[in-house]
């Protein structure tokens, strides 16, 4: 049994297959999921678990190079959460940020009930 790391066996096998320009998403628990992308559900009930946990968990694993966000997190309890975890991300409007999604490897649904709590998350490679 792992002693550390992400114990979620269907997530740590997605991140595990990630390579170099992946993109994936770590989402609130009502963020629309397109049809076909892989869908890892983490929510238990609403609020947990949050946004932020899932995300520190996440990138403890992963090395990223780009992230993209919505626009109107600026200036919410949300983008204050994105902005420390996720420096420099790429905004867009929430919708654009929904079309982009379409190209994901798979989206995380967390349980957090914050609005625009969403990120992409583009990987990079640890050299």
């Amino acid at each position: 049994m792992k002693r550390h790391g992400i114990l979620h066996p269907e997530l740590s096998a997605h991140l595990a297959r990630l390579g170099h320009t992946d993109t994936f998403v770590i989402g609130d628990g009502g963020l629309p999921i397109p049809p076909g992308v892989a869908r890892v559900d983490l929510a238990v009930v609403l609020g947990v678990p949050g946004f932020a946990e899932v995300a520190d968990a996440i990138l403890a694993e992963i090395e990223v190079e780009g992230s993209v966000i919505a626009a109107e997190a600026a200036g919410s309890p949300a983008g204050d959460v994105l902005s420390t975890r996720f420096p420099g991300a790429e905004t867009v409007p929430h919708e654009e940020l929904k079309q982009l999604m379409h190209q994901a490897r798979f989206v995380v649904r967390t349980g957090d009930t914050t609005p625009y709590s969403n990120v992409l998350v583009r990987c990079g490679v640890p050299f």
